[in-house]
């Protein structure tokens, strides 16, 4: 992968955020595009011999689209500063995300925000074993990984059918159940990203299972 080739491009698109340069460089697009996309590929089949319950996705179907979306954030410029992606991208599950950018890199993964529907599987999956997902949480590896669960909008008291005294309140009013970590964009440069890649991948794998367990039994 010509990590090179992609930072530049999207250094270039952050310059010149519009329609009409995209339009004349839709060549270059396209060719950086294609290279993420082998990549994915690359790391799909990495991570397939590494986990047999991995879904298989390949780089076109993992990829998200370049644009942000205007019609939700109409103040954002019409091009992302990054190219993301998901993998293990089981349908209606959370996935391992990917994202490669000007300035930073992340790897994250878990449910943002999920449905109620959803939201109260995993409560009342955390209502029966929580100390499962405490101790993967807890996890010394994990913790230096990821530090702990994303840090998002909370219930100031118990949910709903669960007490405010409850053993696990302090998950229970959790609506997001996601990690991530962010470095730097040299990172990508060094002969050891695969490694990187495939390491998050791993420790975060308790994390999701728990996690796409509970939204789907």
């Amino acid at each position: 992968m010509d990590f090179k080739n992609q930072i530049t491009f999207l250094k270039a698109l952050q310059k010149n955020n519009n329609k009409e340069w995209m339009d004349t460089n839709r060549k270059w697009y396209k060719q950086v595009r294609d290279d993420f996309v082998a990549w994915l590929d690359h790391m799909n089949a990495q991570m397939a011999a590494i986990d047999n319950d991995y879904y298989d996705t390949p780089g076109k179907k993992g990829i998200n689209r370049i644009n942000n979306n205007l019609m939700f954030h109409p103040n954002k410029p019409i091009y992302k500063d990054h190219f993301g992606a998901g993998l293990d991208k089981r349908p209606n599950t959370g996935d391992f995300y990917i994202e490669i950018g000007i300035e930073r890199c992340i790897f994250a993964g878990g449910l943002w925000r999920p449905d109620s529907k959803r939201l109260r599987s995993i409560r009342e999956a955390i209502d029966y074993d929580g100390e499962v997902f405490k101790k993967i949480l807890n996890k010394a590896s994990f913790k230096e990984t990821f530090g702990g669960l994303f840090e998002d909008v909370k219930l100031t008291k118990a949910p709903k059918g669960f007490a405010n005294d409850h053993i696990h309140i302090d998950l229970l009013r959790n609506k997001t159940f996601a990690v991530a970590t962010e470095f730097s964009t040299s990172e990508i440069f060094k002969p050891d990203f695969e490694k990187k890649v495939i390491a998050a991948y791993q420790e975060m794998l308790p994390f999701r299972r728990y996690l796409n367990h509970a939204i789907t039994v």
